[in-house]
């Protein structure tokens, strides 16, 4: 039995990490393995009204969030001194809390931008106003953020993305069954409710369900020049270094030079143009576009933006369609949830630095860090017994293994907000001045060194990340509890969920896409010809592999094998490489290798891993997440991952005719 000593110098008795309540032990583990891991917690969780999907990640992240409120609760109730982060957080808290203001408020927070925007005649007030909705977060017709310069990872460097599609996915727009037309008639249906909420209508002088067919016009024009989600996953294909000069022949519209300094980098020489022929196609829009249909496309920008918070017949209609008619989810989530998120949004790091010190033990980043040395140690192995790969290509990416960036927890320094300011005024006005001054932000980062120390998402988020760039992995305080990491059980069950997100997260640095970069976060193809081969065969299994699975039969929807590549082959990577430093752990007497409560460590590995992907989930966030999601849905996580791993077949005993057999030459081991 594995002991875990305490600062008393007790020993506590570690537990199997099992439920048995998870389970359903009617479901035959060598035909069905999702139902049997997962189906006891199916049955006992089922949807409700608010939900379009609900699963592990989902528990553990409305945890976080009723965590998060009673640390804003107790904040509020302090006397804060004006401008300090209490009142900061207590003050957008309590605006967006405050149902009668808003609702007599109405349409009001909006009007001056609804005003300006009916005021615009000119070519050249258009294209500046595109400049203003962008700071102010609309995303209109394309983004502006800071990533690093590919061929120079240790600088940022400006990049333009594609975006300003309300619906989000360019398929919404062009696929024409019958499914997609519904989405697109209710779309029309919520603009033109908005736009008649918003009184914009009138201020254009045109009816309402003609300003939603100009800005459907508008928004489809854009979907058909966007690059595909498939293009997109494609670094090389997605950078494309441009001057000033160049890009002003691509798209000389926008006025780039203009641009950067309205942006506020008048300095700028050089940037990404990541979809050079979308922005020639906004270039086009802007110079030949009905005047009226940019100003109603602009006007609907922020009214979109802007109604989650705004008074409830804005939030209740956005509700009807991108809650209920895209996902499915039969409720709004209640008040106190959206605000929470509106208010982590904005002060995330804040609230952060109080979760971190009220609910996160210093002995659980230990642990994990542990953890972490003991999966890239196992990593190290599975790259030396790979047969696919030449030695050359071995040595690169173990070097490239051994630089990676591990980030537990919390980052070692803590952003400053002293510039955000929260006032009285609106919830909106507040939302409005939290993008601009992440704008700010952002921009002061533009041509100057990367910040290696930055983490990119909040200790309180229930996730984890790799970056290519800075090749780093970062776990989160927020997905350091059970299911995914139980201090209190035997570490199988660990290294089957926490140890499975490790070596995921890890994997992302050598899967279809995370192998172009090297060690230092360059952009070079640094695999001998023949290796890249090899691996580009073995990858192309598994999507034909997803490719067959059928999702839904109607609308007839099959898996997206390319889309999903990356990470089904990070939870490949991430399968084997954790069960490999399992079998470490057990060797050195750090894991119990015997049974417990009637299952083996290896048994006990694999129903943890399956468990973080126990959920139930609605057909139309199926089609939806199916549409837009880089990954696999959670039944396909296990089922169709699973039988990959020989591991896993033999610790269950599948066998040629059982539901989770895949013969061995069918099986894909890339690490």
């Amino acid at each position: 039995m594995a002991l875990l000593a305490t600062g008393c110098q007790h020993k506590t008795v570690l537990t199997s990490g099992i439920n048995p309540d998870n389970l359903d032990t009617t479901a035959n583990p060598v035909d069905d393995f999702y139902q049997f891991a997962c189906g006891g917690w199916m049955k006992a969780h089922p949807l409700d009204a608010e939900h379009s999907r609900y699963g592990a990640f989902d528990v553990l992240a409305e945890n976080n969030q009723e965590q998060l409120r009673g640390i804003i609760d107790s904040v509020s109730a302090a006397k804060n001194e004006k401008g300090s982060i209490a009142d900061k957080i207590s003050t957008l808290y309590n605006m967006g809390m405050d149902s009668v203001t808003l609702q007599k408020q109405g349409a009001e927070p909006i009007q001056p931008y609804m005003k300006e925007i009916a005021a615009l005649t000119t070519r050249d007030e258009l294209r500046m106003e595109m400049y203003r909705l962008q700071k102010m977060g609309t995303g209109a017709f394309f983004s502006l953020f800071n990533e690093a310069d590919y061929d120079n990872s240790e600088m940022c460097m400006a990049w333009i993305y594609q975006s300003g599609t309300g619906m989000g996915d360019r398929d919404y727009y062009l696929k024409n069954d019958a499914t997609n037309k519904e989405i697109r008639d209710a779309y029309v249906k919520l603009m033109t409710t908005e736009f008649q909420l918003s009184g914009y209508d009138k201020l254009a002088g045109l009816p309402a369900d003609k300003l939603a067919q100009m800005v459907l016009t508008v928004e489809t024009r854009l979907a058909k020049a966007q690059y595909d989600k498939e293009v997109n996953r494609d670094p090389f294909k997605t950078f494309n270094r441009k001057s000033l000069e160049e890009a002003d022949k691509v798209a000389a519209d926008i006025r780039f030079k203009d641009y950067f300094k309205d942006m506020g980098l008048p300095k700028l020489t050089q940037f990404n143009m990541a979809q050079p022929e979308y922005i020639q196609e906004v270039s086009r829009v802007l110079a030949t576009e009905n005047v009226e249909s940019i100003k109603a496309y602009y006007a609907w920008s922020v009214i979109n933006m802007a109604a989650g918070y705004l008074s409830d017949d804005f939030v209740n209609a956005n509700f009807e369609f991108f809650g209920r008619t895209m996902s499915g989810a039969e409720q709004i989530r209640p008040r106190w949830k959206r605000v929470t998120n509106t208010v982590d949004g904005a002060l995330g790091e804040a609230l952060g630095q109080l979760y971190v010190a009220k609910y996160f033990p210093p002995e659980a980043k230990q642990r994990m860090i542990n953890l972490v040395a003991n999966l890239q140690e196992a990593f190290g192995q599975r790259i030396d017994n790979a047969v696919w790969m030449d030695q050359a290509t071995k040595d690169k990416a173990k070097e490239k293994l051994a630089a990676i960036l591990v980030k537990v927890g919390y980052p070692d320094t803590w952003r400053d907000y002293s510039g955000l300011e929260i006032k009285n005024d609106s919830y909106f006005a507040n939302v409005v001045r939290s993008n601009e001054f992440d704008h700010a932000y952002m921009v002061s980062k533009i041509d100057k060194p990367v910040d290696r120390n930055e983490w990119l998402m909040t200790p309180q988020t229930v996730n984890a990340y790799y970056n290519p760039t800075t090749n780093e992995i970062c776990f989160p305080a927020g997905i350091l509890q059970a299911p995914f990491f139980d201090m209190k059980a035997d570490d199988a069950v660990n290294y089957g969920a926490i140890g499975v997100v490790i070596g995921h997260e890890m994997t992302h640095g050598f899967d279809d896409k995370g192998r172009l970069y090297d060690l230092n976060g360059n952009l070079n193809d640094w695999w001998l010809p023949s290796d890249a081969e090899n691996f580009k065969k073995n990858a192309q299994v598994l999507v034909d592999c997803f490719n067959k699975v059928k999702v839904l039969d109607d609308p007839l929807t099959y898996a997206n094998g390319e889309l999903t590549l990356g990470e089904n082959i990070a939870d490949n990577g991430g399968l084997h490489i954790s069960f490999q430093a399992m079998q470490n752990a057990i060797a050195k007497g750090q894991v119990n290798g015997d049974a417990m409560d009637g299952y083996t460590s290896a048994q006990r590995f694999f129903i943890a891993y399956a468990g973080v992907w126990a959920s139930n989930i609605r057909e139309k966030a199926m089609l939806q997440l199916t549409t837009i999601d880089v990954h696999s849905l959670a039944r396909n996580r296990v089922n169709v991952t699973l039988p990959h791993v020989t591991e896993f077949i033999e610790a269950w005993g599948v066998k040629e005719g059982n539901g989770m057999w895949l013969a061995p030459e069918n099986r894909v081991t890339l690490w």
